[in-house]
């Protein structure tokens, strides 16, 4: 039987899959997360927190450009017909992730005590050391997810990242109960918590070697123009390489930001070390709340590269528009009630979910409040970076990121330094940020596309009335419950509820969704026939 070709997804059929794949993972990643703080408390997530920041730069260097690149390039050889191409783009793009993996995994392992003294944590040098080698392994994965995200077949990166999650969670956790009950050591257990993942990656890196090998047997019998692979290289990284700067500058801000953070809390403020530990811990578990509605944008961002790519190519405008608006549209209906829901509902949230107490609380709660009011602003910037470079336009996006790491350094610098806000400067440094940065990503957008600028502003109205009412309904709801119900959980749980039911029935009755989103989903016009959208 000869191999058959990959079913290529309509652009929200591969968001839906993928932001399918993002819902299990997250449950999985709380289940996670939440009793990791109870095995190795707040110091302890602190260390493994720091860890990660090093580890999100050098894989940012790593994965931020590459697989964009790919997706963009297989997509405009998909769309010309030329088959053979794609499988050139891949073998060009893994030899560059091979070396970038190499290096980034054998520095972060060797100078593992140096990396968490730079970071004014010295404990995190065994989260650090556990963590070094799923550089490697995200690498190599990374250019198969590249190699079916470009032919728009999001299924095998969303099966491989709930493959991940689930060995984070029996092993890391198991790891860190097993190394905290034998020795009591948190530093350890930080990092027995953090081998998890890295175990999760090898198990990816598995699955989707098979699956590229049955899919690429299918590349091996088609035709097309195949350009050299010195040449493939050069176009893959004149595309990559801004886009990683862009990405790995901000990840880059971000590590210098959290070490003057810490210096300041430690200097200006005159916190001892265990009590900024403390704080920065409960920051970066907020913090963790913060990246979660974003987690669902990304699905959104890894489809419409290929499918406006794709449009672009055969200068088809009208779909390309149709397709931007429908995620301006979707972005929104995902973001902005998180946001609402995160800044309404900030103190039973994290009862609920880190079991904060009164102390607790009142660093937790304001911290929490504005990184709801940044949700929506770090969703648009996620999908207004992704439209540009589907666009081609992969400068501005490196500029405006850079633009807003340099005003949150500088934000974060001034507030965390008084007394009177200490840790609370720094979510106000994040909004501050991507406020900055979506200014700047609209203004070129409109600049640059001219006619063919999505109507963002317009698109957002109607789901933002519609989660500010929700939210009201989340803030009555919550203050009614918790006086008949003597539980937080239940009482929060139950808010949540009655507000996600006020919220759809205000995107059914305000006709949010339009026909032409349902259509891009499998089903679609049985779907919109139940919505009864005409």
């Amino acid at each position: 039987m000869n191999p058959q070709p990959m079913k290529k997804q309509s652009f929200l059929h591969g968001a839906a899959i993928l932001a399918l794949a993002t819902f299990i993972v997250k449950i999985i990643g709380a289940c996670y997360k939440i009793p990791l703080v109870g095995i190795i408390d707040n110091a302890g997530y602190g260390y493994f927190t720091t860890a990660y920041d090093i580890y999100s730069v050098l894989l940012t260097i790593s994965t931020a450009g590459l697989p964009v690149a790919m997706s963009r390039m297989i997509s405009e050889s998909q769309a010309l017909g030329h088959h053979a191409q794609i499988k050139r783009i891949y073998r060009a793009s893994l030899y560059v992730f091979l070396t970038i993996g190499i290096v980034g995994s054998g520095g972060m392992l060797l100078l593992c005590r140096q990396l968490a003294e730079f970071m004014e944590s010295p404990n995190s040098w065994a989260a650090i050391a556990a963590l070094a080698p799923a550089v490697l392994f995200v690498c190599v994965i990374s250019s198969y997810r590249g190699f079916f995200q470009g032919q728009s077949n999001m299924t095998p990166t969303s099966i491989s990242q709930v493959y991940e999650a689930l060995c984070k969670l029996f092993i890391g956790l198991g790891a860190a109960w097993f190394v905290m009950n034998r020795t009591g050591d948190v530093v350890l257990a930080a990092g027995g918590a953090i081998l998890g993942v890295t175990v999760g990656t090898i198990v990816s890196m598995i699955y989707l070697g098979i699956k590229y090998r049955k899919a690429a047997a299918f590349l091996d019998t088609q035709g097309g123009p195949v350009k050299p692979l010195g040449v493939t290289i050069k176009q893959l990284l004149s595309i990559a390489i801004p886009i990683t700067l862009g990405a790995a500058g901000l990840q880059l801000i971000n590590l210098v930001d959290a070490k003057i953070v810490m210096g300041r809390l430690l200097g200006a403020v005159g916190f001892t070390q265990a009590h900024a530990d403390e704080v920065k811990g409960i920051y970066n578990f907020c913090q963790t709340m913060f990246n979660l509605p974003a987690a669902f944008i990304v699905p959104i961002t890894v489809s419409i590269i290929p499918s406006i790519t794709g449009y672009l190519t055969v200068k088809d405008y009208k779909s390309t528009l149709m397709v931007e608006e429908s995620a301006v549209r979707i972005t929104a209906l995902l973001g902005l009630p998180c946001g609402v829901g995160l800044a309404v509902l900030s103190g039973p949230i994290l009862t609920m979910l880190a079991g904060y107490g009164e102390m607790e609380l009142v660093t937790g709660n304001p911290i929490l409040r504005v990184f709801g009011a940044a949700v929506i602003l770090n969703c648009l910037v996620l999908l207004t970076n992704a439209m540009m470079q589907a666009h081609g336009n992969v400068t501005t996006p490196l500029i405006d990121m850079l633009i807003g790491g340099i005003v949150k350094v500088v934000v974060n610098f001034v507030l965390v330094g008084m007394p009177q806000l200490n840790i609370i400067g720094a979510p106000i440094g994040t909004f501050c940020c991507y406020f900055t940065i979506i200014t700047l990503n609209l203004l070129a957008m409109k600049r640059m596309q001219k006619e063919h600028s999505p109507r963002i502003i317009r698109t957002l109205l109607k789901p933002l009335i519609a989660s500010l009412i929700m939210g009201a309904a989340a803030w009555a709801a919550y203050g009614l419950l918790s006086r008949l119900i003597s539980s937080n959980s239940i009482a929060c749980l139950g808010a949540i509820a009655i507000a996600g039911c006020v919220y759809l029935v205000l995107v059914a009755a305000l006709r949010i969704i339009t026909k032409e989103d349902c259509m891009l989903l499998p089903k679609g016009e049985k779907i919109a026939k139940l919505l009864k959208i005409n």
